[in-house]
């Protein structure tokens, strides 16, 4: 099972989620990276609630990326050549690789990526692909 890195998040909750930094530091770890990413006005740019940092194209191309499209105009943009999804309130979406990216608290199966972002996540004893969380460490 892999452990993938919500927003960048490592121990918890953090002001600096998905800024560009905290994603290069969370990756030459070696793990796995949630991201959310905007495509407006010919800009991809990172952010949750709003586009926050504005990136480039080779930033995206980046292994180890699975990057949360957050309007369609991102989606479309990226969906030939990265990892990538998009979703808002579905139980379950498919990744642009053909995984389960599966919402808090639902069912899993065994192509499932569980958004867990509770401290104690690792006592949940997932029979899954992944966990993305903001508790990796």
């Amino acid at each position: 099972m892999i452990i993938i890195s919500h927003r960048a998040n490592l121990t918890g909750p953090s002001n600096r989620e998905n800024h560009p930094d905290e994603i290069e530091r969370v990756l030459k770890l070696g793990i796995d990276c949630e991201v959310d990413l905007w495509y407006t006005d010919n800009k991809f740019i990172l952010g949750h609630d709003k586009p926050q940092y504005e990136i480039d194209l080779n930033f995206i191309k980046k292994e180890k990326l699975w990057i949360h499209c957050k309007n369609l105009e991102c989606l479309e943009s990226i969906v030939d050549f990265t990892h990538c999804f998009w979703h808002q309130d579905d139980d379950y979406t498919l990744t642009s690789k053909g995984l389960i990216w599966t919402f808090p608290t639902k069912k899993t199966g065994e192509k499932s990526i569980i958004v867990d972002n509770s401290k104690d996540w690792r006592d949940s004893n997932y029979n899954c692909y992944g966990v993305c969380t903001d508790w990796v460490l």
